[in-house]
């Protein structure tokens, strides 16, 4: 009986010390200690070295936070280490982040002026369903935190977006004024900002949403707004901590969530998803040449077969490959909503075909990928 616990111990310390080479969309991900990775709607930060990604810890049986925020930390994208919770959800029952809240797409950025770490991520009060559509932010000294909450508001009370025109400003139609949604008078209420008036002295509302540094080190926030309606993007104020209040929104009335944005050759992409709660649907992709934009709309990137179902994920963040130039992963996760801890990654290389993002299924690949991608995009 020793003699077979002793081969169970080894074969157990050979499967944790093996080293992955290859990525595996949809197939459970084992992090340095053999257990399934927890890290959903999440996104990556590279520092010092080293890939850190941050996500939402999920339970067996609900998507609330009951943990909080997870970090793992990786050299080559493949194998990852637990560097414990980032952002403890409190027990405190008047905290906004109190344990049952729901805590969903947290990003982290790093602010080298201040030498912090800086998180977002979407809110909703424990117990309002996904009516209080909040951002919250967290600071830290140190990459794996712990991260201390700061605060969670809606962002941009007070200002209009720059590009809403100011006859939209002082237009008249409300909300309350349409017994029924989704008419062809309601559809253009909203395009011209129906919604924007409405939230205008209170806050934008903040949904899904992700973060992006530019070249120049400024730093944007784009989420979901106006009942996930339109999309927006803010500009960050210099800590990184505040709003500038200079803001756009993007694609009025379409149903836009999940935004990952990247940049490639001074031009911005953005693939989003349309709004159908944990089912999967198509992808949307967003192009400009100005992160104020206009930013135009194009068909669904994927190609082959369930592209329609965005493969049957929803994308959270597009990180790029260190030291291979412009060469991108599309992050994405296979959600669960019975069982939400056994939510996969999706995890698929970008091409490009004619200027534009492309995303195929691939049932497995490797960064070697991207040295074909390199030479087919010279």
């Amino acid at each position: 009986m020793k003699y077979i616990l002793f081969i169970i111990m080894a074969l157990q310390s050979f499967i944790l010390q093996a080293q992955n080479n290859t990525f595996f969309p949809g197939k459970i991900l084992l992090d340095n200690r053999g257990i399934q990775v927890n890290a959903h709607g999440g996104g990556m930060l590279y520092y010092d070295g080293k890939y850190y990604w941050f996500g939402e810890h999920k339970s067996e049986k609900s998507s609330a936070a009951f943990v909080g925020v997870t970090c793992y930390s990786s050299d080559d994208l493949y194998n990852w280490k637990y560097e414990g919770v980032a952002l403890h959800v409190e027990k405190n029952p008047k905290s906004d982040i109190t344990e049952g809240c729901i805590l969903e797409r947290p990003k982290v950025i790093y602010n080298k002026k201040t030498n912090k770490f800086v998180l977002y991520f979407h809110l909703e009060l424990k117990g309002k369903g996904y009516e209080t559509a909040r951002v919250g932010i967290a600071i830290s000294d140190k990459v794996v935190g712990p991260y201390t909450f700061l605060k969670s508001y809606r962002p941009n009370a007070g200002h209009w977006p720059i590009n809403m025109k100011r006859t939209q400003y002082s237009a008249t139609q409300k909300v309350s004024d349409f017994k029924d949604w989704w008419t062809d008078d309601w559809r253009k209420a909203t395009i011209d900002g129906m919604f924007t008036r409405r939230d205008f002295d209170g806050g934008q509302m903040s949904r899904d949403m992700t973060l992006f540094v530019d070249d120049d080190g400024k730093a944007y926030h784009i989420y979901s707004s106006e009942e996930n309606l339109t999309l927006q993007l803010a500009e960050l104020s210099e800590d990184y901590l505040n709003y500038t209040g200079k803001y756009i929104r993007i694609a009025p009335g379409r149903q836009n969530e999940a935004p990952a944005i990247f940049k490639k050759e001074g031009k911005y992409f953005m693939i989003t998803s349309g709004c159908t709660g944990w089912t999967p649907n198509n992808a949307r992709l967003f192009t400009a040449n100005n992160i104020w934009g206009p930013w135009r709309e194009y068909s669904n990137p994927c190609i082959g077969d369930d592209k329609n179902f965005t493969f049957h994920s929803q994308g959270t963040f597009i990180q790029p490959v260190i030291g291979k130039k412009d060469t991108f992963i599309f992050m994405a996760d296979r959600w669960t909503p019975k069982n939400p801890i056994d939510a996969s990654y999706i995890w698929l290389p970008i091409f490009f075909e004619n200027g534009l993002p492309v995303l195929k299924w691939l049932d497995q690949w490797d960064l070697s990928i991207f040295n074909s991608l390199n030479q087919n995009n010279s």
